[in-house]
């Protein structure tokens, strides 16, 4: 795909959603850790459900841990795995203190280290709390990527790097958001809302035109 065609889808998913961001409810860095960690494998409505009652109980690493695990898994009960990641906060948390002052660091590196946090979730943290612009390649990216042919790739890390290289630079902070955004609600696994799709006509889904035309007759 040439760079006129990725500056056009850009500038279309743009114009739909000049400022996009993230439906995870947060207020504050450490926040919004706790809802990217939670949000693994499951949705952010799910999320958004039990972190509002948390966050007013506790929403330090000094809180959380006061919590202790059967405190902390009582208000995150209803998100699945919730075993584990209790356990991955309070790990995030004794390391937030040991190590970064209770702060949430703002360093690739200092955030992978901290139990839970890989690739993906520290790229959403870089981005989201501190308005970096990286690229965290969830199910939507990948997908969206694939399809449209912006960046074609087996794994989350190549999709990933493609995607640095062929986003044009004025559009790499908001990117993530527009891509997850345009997966969850448009450019769907199973049916894709191609009749409805901003960026339909510089797309290179092959399938796209079959799919369209499918809906319509439904």
């Amino acid at each position: 795909m040439n760079l006129e065609k990725r500056t056009l889808i850009f500038q279309r998913l743009q114009a739909v959603n000049p400022n996009p961001a993230t439906e995870l409810i947060y207020t504050t860095p450490f926040e919004c850790l706790l809802a990217v960690m939670l949000s693994a494998q499951t949705t952010d409505v799910q999320v958004n459900k039990a972190t509002p009652k948390l966050f007013a109980r506790a929403n330090t690493p000094a809180g959380i841990l006061a919590l202790g695990k059967e405190g902390l898994k009582s208000y995150i009960h209803s998100i699945g795995l919730y075993h584990t990641k209790a356990e991955h906060i309070l790990g995030a948390c004794r390391r937030l203190i040991t190590h970064h002052h209770g702060e949430v660091p703002s360093k690739r590196q200092a955030l992978e280290a901290l139990p839970g946090v890989g690739r993906k979730t520290a790229n959403v943290i870089l981005n989201v709390a501190f308005g970096k612009p990286t690229i965290a390649v969830d199910t939507h990216v990948f997908r969206v990527a694939n399809r449209t042919k912006l960046a074609v790739g087996t794994t989350p890390l190549a999709v990933e790097r493609k995607l640095m290289r062929s986003i044009p630079k004025p559009f790499r902070k908001h990117a993530h958001h527009w891509l997850i955004l345009h997966g969850r609600y448009i450019c769907k696994a199973r049916k894709p809302l191609c009749d409805l799709c901003p960026i339909e006509e510089y797309c290179e889904f092959e399938a796209k035109f079959c799919v369209s035309r499918d809906l319509q007759l439904k």
